[in-house]
Formats: C-alpha cells, sequence, structure tokens
C-alpha cells in the first residue's frame, strides 16, 4: 500500500517540517494541507512551509535552527548548505532555576529482581569485573580472561560473565596534572559499577604511573596480582595468580542471587547516537517520557553529551531544580567550550555525515532533539565525567558525544542499565550493562529486526502515542533489569570497549 504524503511539524511556530515517507517524496507531491513540493525531498530532511528570504530564521522545534544562506521557496528542500549556523546561548546570561517543573505524582509499586550490594546499590547483572592499572598488562588480561571463561566460569552458574576493565591509559601520562583527575576517577568509579558486586580486583605491571592501589576505594581490602613481581617464574605464574584472584571472587558472586528491589534502585544512563531528524520526534521523546516515568518512581536517570546539550542550554537551566544546580549546568559548557577552543575545534564538529544525510542540519538543530531525552523533570544534580551519582531524580551527568566514551563514563556515574536511541542505526553495547536500542524509524527497526529492542517510528506514523511507546520502554526496562528480558546486544554478545576520556597532557 502507498503511503500517503506526511510531513511532522514539530510546534506551531516553525516554518519548516520534515518528510516522513520511507525514500523521500518526489517534486510535485502535494499534502493535504496544500503545500506542494518544489524538490525532491529525503525522508527526515526539511521542507519550506513558507517562503524564506536571504538571512531569515529558520525555526524547528519552536527554536532559531539557523538562518536562511539565500532565498527559499515555500515547499523546496532546505539541505544542509542552506542553513547558516547561528551564535551559541551566551553563558552568562541564562535564566537559573526560574521554571522549576513541579513535582509529578509518585508512581509506586513498580520493581524489578536486583543483586543488592552491601553499599545499597543494586545490579542488574551479576559480573566479575577485574581492572587494569597500565595498558602494558592488557594483553595478559585478555589472556587470562580467556582462561577464567574456560575454566572457571563453567563451576559458578550464577555469574553471568568476566569483564576485563582494560583501557590506554596508566603511564607515560601527565598523571598529576588537572585533567588527569577525569581518567583516574573514571577507572576508580568503574570498578564500583553495582553490576560488579561491589569488589575491587586490580591487575598491574609494578612501574606505571598509575599504581594499583590508587583504584581501590578507601577501606577496601587490597586484591592485585602485579606482573613484576619477583614470585612470578615467568608467564605461566602470572596468569596463574591472576586466575587465583579471580577463583576467590567468583565464588562470592556466586553466592548474589536476585531479590525484589524497588524500581527507584535503577540508575538508567540515556544516550542518542547515530541520529537522524526523527530522534527528536520519535525516540528521544518517548524516552524523555519513560524518564519522567523512572523519576516519579525514584529512579535515577542520566542524561549527557556536552556537545549535543550545549545550544539547547537556555532550555534546561531555568528546570535546575536551584541556582546551585544551574551554574553546575553552565560550568560543564564553559569547560567543554575552553577545551574545544584549545584543540582548535568548535562545536561545528558536530554533526556527523551520517547525521546530515538523515536530515540533521546542525549541531543545533541536533541539540534540540537530544535533549527531548531528558523529559519533563527538574533536573536535580550535575556530574563532571566520571563522577558517581549520589542521588535520585534526574541528573546531567557531562560526557563527550562519543557513544563509546560517554558510554564508559555512564557505567563510572553508576549506570546498571542504558537506553540508546538511534536513527542511523548503530549495533553498539556494553559488557558491564544492558543497553536496549530504541530505533527512530520503522524502517530501521524492521530492517534491523535482531538488533533494535523498541521501535519508536510507529509515533511518526500515528500508529503509537509518545506517551503508548514510553510506558513500553519503561516496562521493559524493568523487565530487562530483572533479567527476565535479553536486550539484542546481550544476545549477541556485542560490546564495544572501555573508552577513556583524557583531556590531561600525554607526556
Amino acid at each position: 500500500m502507498t503511503q500517503k504524503p506526511l510531513y511532522i511539524l514539530v510546534h506551531p511556530e516553525d516554518n519548516v517540517a520534515i518528510v516522513v515517507n520511507s525514500g523521500g517524496l518526489p517534486p510535485g507531491t502535494e499534502f493535504e494541507c496544500g503545500l506542494v513540493l518544489t524538490d525532491f525531498v529525503p525522508q527526515g530532511h526539511k521542507v519550506a512551509l513558507a517562503d524564506l528570504e536571504e538571512g531569515a530564521s529558520i525555526v524547528r522545534y519552536g527554536q532559531v535552527i539557523g538562518t536562511a544562506a539565500r532565498p527559499v521557496q515555500r515547499g523546496a528542500w532546505i539541505e544542509e548548505s542552506l542553513v547558516l549556523l547561528p551564535d551559541a546561548p551566551d553563558l552568562d546570561t541564562l535564566p537559573l532555576a526560574t521554571a522549576v517543573p513541579p513535582d509529578a505524582p509518585a508512581l509506586e509499586g513498580y520493581t524489578f529482581d536486583g543483586y543488592r550490594n552491601p553499599d545499597g546499590t543494586v545490579g542488574t547483572k551479576n559480573v566479575l569485573g577485574i581492572s587494569i592499572s597500565v595498558q602494558c598488562v592488557a594483553g595478559v588480561m585478555d589472556f587470562a580472561i580467556e582462561r577464567i571463561k574456560k575454566d572457571l566460569l563453567p563451576k559458578y552458574p550464577n555469574v553471568d560473565d568476566v569483564v576485563a576493565l582494560n583501557h590506554t591509559y596508566g603511564c607515560g601520562v601527565a598523571i598529576n596534572a588537572p585533567g588527569a583527575a577525569v581518567p583516574i576517577r573514571t577507572l576508580q568509579n568503574l570498578a564500583r559499577n553495582p553490576n560488579l558486586g561491589g569488589a575491587v580486583m586490580v591487575v598491574g605491571l609494578g612501574c606505571e604511573k598509575l599504581q594499583p592501589e590508587r583504584l581501590l576505594p578507601a577501606g577496601v581490602e587490597p586484591s592485585i596480582v602485579t606482573l613484576q613481581d619477583e614470585r612470578h617464574q615467568g608467564f605461566g605464574d602470572m596468569v596463574a595468580s591472576i586466575l587465583e584472584m579471580a577463583d576467590r571472587r567468583l565464588a562470592q558472586l556466586n553466592e548474589r542471587r536476585r531479590e525484589i528491589c524497588p524500581a527507584s534502585d535503577l540508575v538508567v544512563g540515556l544516550q542518542c547516537g547515530g541520529s537522524d531528524a526523527f530522534s527528536g520526534v520519535t525516540a528521544n521523546p518517548a524516552v524523555g517520557y519513560a524518564a519522567d516515568l523512572l523519576v516519579r518512581a525514584g529512579a535515577t536517570v542520566m542524561f549527557s553529551e556536552v556537545t549535543e546539550v550545549r545550544d539547547a542550554i537556555h532550555l534546561l537551566t531555568p528546570r535546575a531544580i536551584d541556582e546551585e544546580t544551574g551554574r553546575g549546568l553552565i560550568r560543564e559548557m564553559r569547560w567543554y567550550d575552553d577545551y574545544l577552543q584549545v584543540g582548535s575545534a568548535d562545536r561545528s564538529a558536530n554533526p556527523t555525515p551520517g547525521n546530515k544525510k538523515g536530515g540533521l542540519a546542525n549541531v543545533v538543530e541536533k541539540a534540540l532533539g537530544s535533549i527531548a531525552k531528558s523529559g519533563t523533570s527538574p533536573i536535580a544534580g550535575v556530574l563532571s565525567p566520571g563522577e558517581r551519582a549520589t542521588r535520585k531524580g534526574l541528573l546531567y551527568a557531562a560526557t563527550p558525544a562519543s557513544d563509546f566514551i560517554c558510554g564508559t563514563l555512564q557505567l563510572a556515574s553508576g549506570c546498571n542499565i542504558e537506553v540508546f536511541t538511534t536513527g542511523r542505526g548503530t549495533p553498539y553495547g556494553l559488557a558491564m550493562a544492558p543497553v536496549i536500542k530504541v530505533a527512530t524509524r520503522t524502517e530501521l527497526a524492521s530492517r534491523w529486526h535482531d538488533l533494535i529492542d523498541v521501535d519508536a517510528g510507529r509515533i511518526a506514523t500515528g500508529e503509537a502515542t509518545i506517551e503508548d511507546v514510553g510506558w513500553e520502554l519503561f516496562r521493559l526496562i524493568l523487565e530487562v533489569a530483572s533479567g527476565r528480558k535479553q536486550t539484542w546486544a546481550d544476545h549477541w554478545g556485542l560490546r564495544n570497549a572501555l573508552t577513556l576520556f583524557n583531556p590531561a597532557p600525554v607526556t
């Protein structure tokens, strides 16, 4: 059946809309409202709803996403080169806590089956994690992990997996530079992720700048294997020491059992990657609706990605629960502005070629769609990169927009489950936490039927509402967190490498 021509208008003040139809629409296509296309317009790309003069504001989401580089006729395709990037919001004039949303009614009675930890956190998986203090030992660690999975893990059926917390840090770095605090606290907090059960084990070399002891929380009994230890007579001894340490910890983890936990024990990370113009109207608003439900249930919800928030920060600081939190948002935006400037880069480096092919003209349009993941709840706190979450509610966890760096930092902040929206598609996954994939388009969900967990594209065609998909996602989060349902990424064992954010010099 041929689908009638459809477009999506997000806000009544918008002077552009995006084409819904798969494959795009040819010139001469007429919509029910009488709009006639003068150009071919690809799916997800913008069509002018009115004549625009050169320099006129181009408005989507009720916000200016750019100015017209030349006159544009009603019905024309507004492709990327026609949209000139506007200035970013001035950080010195932002309103703080001026429109704090009222607390929504509590959502009670929702639970999941999780692994309760001694520190009160709750895991959604039961994973043995072994940290390394320096990249030099990563090869040995990988070899040992294979042996652990083959020789030890079968003896402990209640343990889900064994994961090496490998990274490229630890030596040849300016260990005491201010920026080094970011990768070091990230490594410290990764080992404390709720899904790892609370014990920290480290494999080190011995001569590295980042000594293994720095990765152990205060008061924790040392559990360290040092490869340069003189008692190791060759490679076999090193591996045997790692296996001995792992065996003791596996026995402890095997005693863990799932128990009924309130939804308030969830720490949910929200991310988007391979975004397109549908992200801000289907998947991200649905995730935002689910985020509001989670906050009402008392959970912790984190949204991130500084460069995909920076151009919409003026819409977020008014939602900060107080002025201090608003200033925290500004602090993280300013820090990243300075970081980009030092690297002779700016926000125009985002979006990606795939984002543009999916209809996103610039980072302003991308940011306005990205923040839809945050829903409508008050912003209760701000985390610097790699900081651990210590409070409930909606938090802004500052990270780069890079999917794998963002995921690593959210794990360090304590997320025990992640929700990831995508329009172009990505097989992204994490070993330490389940990742629920939400597609912005039904076309992608159908084509990637064994990689996508939720189809939010139904919103674009009117087959479902944002509320419908939001509730579907909320319930799926509880099922996945309980181990009753498996994400496709976990089904296939897809996992991206942990990737540290290191703004400090490498010596």
